[in-house]
């Protein structure tokens, strides 16, 4: 009987020949590939429509697509995470234009290499031919090199394609922006990894030792990034098992994608966001996740806090009066107890804050009584609630004509409060929701015996 075959060991034969490429396929595809290839590079698209994931942009009808079938390449801005293929796609929009590929990284590039590659760009095109200038991590560059790209862009001496993980709102000045279109690049979803992974099998020639959940549970680690998921492929094949991995075993041989999160950066506020409306639309399930999400990702718990304390005071106000004072207690309780123990206080928090009755008519009634202090100026309280400790004072009216509300019937007096010459205005008004369907009970009651009196 035939001895079975060991997978390849890395470094040796894993690394053969390349499959022919397609007859779309470039001259590349044909090289041995050198010993220490990677293989997310070997698998690179040689064409568009071997680009996986990005079917919004690549597909039939996508935008991409219509924009070559035009013969219009437009300078771009590609924005999307780590390996999900602006590289790639740069690349090949290059080759599929008939354009010079030329590629600076915003890390390692400053002037001098912008203005070589210019120069370089306006000899190609004096010669006929057109440049594709891709500029790698463009978010880096400050204003004064951004604004560099602007006259070689304007007159057509590059065709200028940004690679961003950053948001470009933010990260790019507007000149720049508005002589580029913006192209988001999505994560790769689960069958994109998928069909990674059966690339790299045929590639390979092996079938990954893994079990069905292992399988799921490897594109899952992934998150999105395709080149580190056929990293963790290249390890997977360098190991000698005996028998498939399950999800269990494989998480503790292959170390997880870190999550993207930066503190300072869009995904924070896009997760702040994301708790935020989850409390805000009732659902504690999702808020947790998004407060996992937060911690996981190395969030300041505090910060959690600190946001979830306004929340109380913001969405909830009146209709749960409990919510901010719990909120508070949340907070010191993490402040004692510390981490991980203190988040429990936290998590328990969410949840109360997202099954709260929610109001935010004292937040209303606060911005309108703010705009109405701005517009009325300094006008001076009733003489009758200002107090008279001076016998001068008690001469010109202070005090005069107030009652006492404890001595009033039903403890309330009716008496305006509004400076003189100010109508009366109503700004907090109550919903029936929670412990505010009480507290406007109040308010009507009060309000049939002021107009009684």
């Amino acid at each position: 009987m035939a001895a079975e075959r060991e997978p390849p060991i890395m470094g040796d034969d894993l690394f053969g020949l390349s499959p022919e490429p397609s007859q779309g396929g470039s001259a590349d595809a044909r090289k041995k590939p050198a010993p220490t290839q990677p293989l997310a590079d070997r698998l690179r698209p040689q064409r568009l429509e071997d680009v996986v994931g990005q079917a919004h942009l690549l597909g039939p009808e996508g935008a991409l697509t219509r924009m070559l079938e035009r013969g219009s390449l437009a300078s771009l801005i590609l924005w999307g995470g780590p390996g999900v293929g602006k590289t790639t796609i740069a690349r090949l929009l290059a080759q599929a234009a008939g354009l010079k590929f030329v590629q600076l990284s915003a890390v390692f590039s400053g002037v001098a290499d912008l203005k070589k590659a210019f120069e370089n760009a306006r000899r190609q095109a004096e010669a006929g031919g057109g440049t594709l200038l891709f500029v790698d991590e463009i978010h880096r560059f400050n204003r004064a090199q951004q604004d560099g790209f602007l006259p070689v862009v304007e007159d057509g001496t590059v065709v200028l394609v940004g690679a961003t993980t950053e948001n470009p709102s933010f990260a790019l000045n507007s000149a720049l922006l508005s002589r580029c279109q913006v192209m988001v690049l999505n994560r790769l979803d689960d069958p994109a990894c998928e069909a990674l992974l059966v690339r790299a099998e045929e590639e390979t020639g092996w079938p990954l030792p893994l079990t069905e959940d292992g399988r799921i549970t490897l594109r899952a680690m992934a998150d999105g990034d395709g080149r580190y998921l056929l990293n963790m492929v290249e390890q997977l094949l360098s190991l000698k098992t005996e028998k498939p991995l399950d999800a269990q075993a494989l998480s503790r041989l292959l170390a997880k994608r870190a999550i993207l999160y930066d503190r300072d950066r869009e995904e924070h506020y896009n997760l702040i966001s994301a708790l935020h409306k989850s409390m805000r639309g009732s659902d504690p399930d999702a808020a947790l996740y998004w407060f996992a999400r937060m911690l996981e990702g190395g969030e300041d718990p505090r910060y959690l806090a600190r946001r979830m304390t306004r929340f109380a005071a913001e969405d909830i106000g009146m209709a749960d009066p409990h919510a901010l004072p719990l909120a508070v207690a949340a907070w010191e309780t993490y402040e004692r107890l510390g981490s991980p123990e203190g988040e429990l206080a936290l998590a328990q928090l969410v949840v109360h804050l997202a099954t709260a009755p929610k109001s935010n008519a004292v937040y209303k009634a606060y911005g309108a009584a703010r705009r109405a202090a701005k517009a009325t100026g300094s006008l001076m309280p009733p003489a009758h609630i200002l107090n008279a400790p001076t016998k001068l004072m008690q001469d010109i009216g202070y005090g005069k004509g107030y009652q006492y509300d404890h001595d009033a019937e039903e403890g309330f007096s009716g008496q305006n409060y509004f400076p003189d010459g100010m109508r009366r205005q109503n700004f907090y008004n109550p919903t029936g929701r929670g412990y505010e369907r009480e507290v406007r009970h109040r308010l009507e009651t009060w309000s049939r015996l002021r107009d009684r009196r």
